[in-house]
């Protein structure tokens, strides 16, 4: 008796965990009502003429308030430390049905100006060249 007992708690401990991890995977694709940026924004992409290593370091460190990786993580999938508390999740970078979508106009837009009804903050200590870098750096190492 207590060895089937003490396989039910393991089993059902099992099932939690692995419960678990698969309610922590990123979601994809993310349904978003963010506000769209002006047309002449929108269509505008200066990534051609921007720096992904440098974008890396903004992403990584010194973006303001916070670096960008605390809420969307290492991989660019959304699951940072503070981004596993946010309702909705961060955008994960890593979802191709979603980021198809997303033009660099349009990512350079929510970086500048935050999202409403989410994390996301407006990032007014970047300058427009550092923001390219960063989507940049997005789409070079998470957009692939």
């Amino acid at each position: 008796m207590k060895k089937s007992v003490v396989f039910l708690v393991i089993v059902v401990l099992m099932a939690f965990m692995v419960d678990t991890a698969l309610a922590a995977k990123a979601k994809c694709p993310q349904k978003r009502k963010t506000k769209k940026a002006p047309s002449s924004l929108y269509k505008k992409d200066m990534t051609s003429k921007a720096d992904a290593a440098a974008g890396k370091k903004i992403y990584d460190k010194t973006a303001k308030p916070m670096a960008c990786k605390m809420c969307h993580g290492d991989k660019g999938d959304g699951m940072g430390k503070l981004g596993m508390a946010l309702t909705p999740k961060p955008r994960n970078f890593t979802c191709k049905k979603t980021m198809k979508k997303v033009t660099p106009g349009q990512m350079f837009f929510i970086i500048q100006k935050g999202s409403k009804g989410t994390g996301m903050v407006p990032q007014k200590t970047l300058k427009d060249k550092d923001i390219w870098n960063v989507i940049k750096y997005i789409q070079t190492k998470f957009m692939k």
